[in-house]
C-alpha cells in the first residue's frame, strides 16, 4: 500500500537512536537543541502501552507533541500495534517507528523485535496493521537479519516500502550479533539498492571518521547515532557540519561545559522526581566525566552522592578540564 505522507522536514541527515533508559525526554531535547535530524523515543511494548502497564504510557507520551520525534512501537500481535498506533497518533506523535531489531532474549522470547525477521510474512501484518491504522509517517528499524543464514533485510525493506513504511533504518549487524563484532556497512548498501524510500545506516558511527565511512560504504542516505552522543549531546551536530564540508562548532568548554550537565541533571531531576532522577542520572554524569578524567575519589563521590545540591556543588571540580575528543560509551540500540 503505496502512501503519500511526507515525513517531517529537516536540515539534517544525522538522527538520535532510540537507546533503552537512555533516550528519555530530557535527553532527547538536549541533543535535539544542538541539532538532530530527528529523534526516537524508548522503544513501547504496544499492548502494555495499550492496556495502562504503569510506566509504560509515560515512556510513550515522551513522543508527544515533540517536533521530529518518532515514538518507537514494539509488539507481535496485529491488533495491538494498530491500537497503540491509534493512541500515540491521537496524543500528537509526529512519526512511528516499529521496532524489528532490538536483539534482547527478553523481546525476541516474545516474538518481537529483530524475531520478526525469522518470519517476514508475520512482520508484515504488523506493518500492514500500523500503517492502515494512522495518518502520520511510519518508519522502520530492522537488522540485517536473524544470523549470517538468513541475510533478509533487502527482502524486509522491498515488503516494507509496498506496505507504505516511509524510511528504514538498518543496523547492520545481525540479531546474533548482538552488538559484538563490527557493524557491516557494507551489507546495508544491498537495502539501499533495494528500495526508494530512505535508508538510514546504523551501528558503531560514534564520530564524523566513522560517520563518512559508514556512508561512504552503505550508500546511505543518512546516519542514526546512540552512543556516539551518550557524554557528547553535540555529536550529532558535529557529524552533520563535517559531512556537508562545514567546521563544526567547538564544543562547549569550562564554564559552559559545566552549565550543560549541571542543565541536564537538573532536568532529569524535574522530570523523574529527586529520588529516581538522581539515580538515572548517574550514567550520563559518568559518560560526561569520562571526558575530564577527574580524580578517582571525587569522580566515585558524584556518582555515589544521593543529595542533589552536593552533586551540583562537586560537579565544576569533576568537569574542570573537558577533553576535547570524545569517542562514546554504551551501546547503540
Amino acid at each position: 500500500m503505496q502512501r503519500d505522507i511526507p515525513l517531517p522536514d529537516t536540515d539534517s541527515p544525522v538522527a538520535l537512536a532510540p537507546l533503552a533508559g537512555i533516550s528519555d525526554l530530557p535527553f532527547r531535547q538536549l541533543v535535539a537543541s544542538f541539532g538532530a535530524g530527528w529523534v526516537v523515543s524508548e522503544m513501547i511494548a504496544s499492548q502494555e502501552m495499550v492496556q495502562a502497564k504503569p510506566g509504560v504510557r509515560e515512556k510513550a507520551e515522551l513522543g508527544f507533541n515533540q517536533a521530529n520525534t518518532a515514538v518507537q512501537l514494539a509488539g507481535r500481535e496485529a491488533h495491538w500495534m494498530a491500537e497503540a498506533a491509534r493512541h500515540v497518533e491521537a496524543n500528537g506523535a509526529a512519526m512511528i517507528d516499529i521496532n524489528m531489531g532490538c536483539p534482547a532474549k527478553k523481546v525476541t522470547s516474545g516474538y518481537s523485535g529483530s524475531a520478526l525477521l525469522r518470519d517476514l510474512d508475520h512482520a508484515l501484518t504488523l506493518i500492514d496493521a500500523v500503517v492502515g491504522a494512522v495518518d502520520i509517517p511510519v518508519t522502520l528499524k530492522t537488522r540485517l537479519g536473524w544470523d549470517d543464514a538468513l541475510l533478509n533485510a533487502p527482502d524486509l525493506a522491498v515488503r516494507a516500502e509496498n506496505a507504505g513504511i516511509a524510511r528504514i533504518v538498518i543496523h547492520g549487524r545481525t540479531r546474533c550479533q548482538f552488538y559484538k563484532g563490527r557493524a557491516n556497512w557494507d551489507a546495508i548498501a544491498l537495502v539501499k539498492n533495494a528500495v526508494s524510500i530512505p535508508v538510514i545506516a546504523n551501528g558503531d558511527i560514534i564520530d564524523a571518521s566513522t560517520a563518512k565511512t559508514a556512508l561512504d560504504a552503505s550508500g546511505a542516505d543518512g546516519l542514526m547515532i546512540g552512543r556516539g552522543a551518550q557524554g557528547c549531546p553535540w555529536m550529532l551536530r558535529d557529524v552533520a557540519a563535517q559531512l556537508s564540508g562545514n567546521v563544526a562548532p567547538a564544543p562547549p568548554q569550562g564554564s559552559a561545559f559545566i552549565q550543560l550537565v549541571s542543565d541536564h541533571y537538573d532536568a532529569m531531576l524535574s522530570f523523574y522526581g529527586t529520588q529516581m532522577g538522581s539515580k538515572a542520572a548517574r550514567k550520563h554524569l559518568g559518560w560526561y566525566m569520562d571526558q575530564c578524567a577527574p580524580e578517582p575519589n571525587l569522580r566515585k563521590a558524584v556518582l555515589t552522592e544521593r543529595d542533589p545540591k552536593k552533586v551540583f556543588n562537586l560537579l565544576p571540580d569533576a568537569l574542570a578540564t573537558p577533553l576535547v575528543t570524545h569517542q562514546g560509551a554504551g551501546q547503540a540500540a
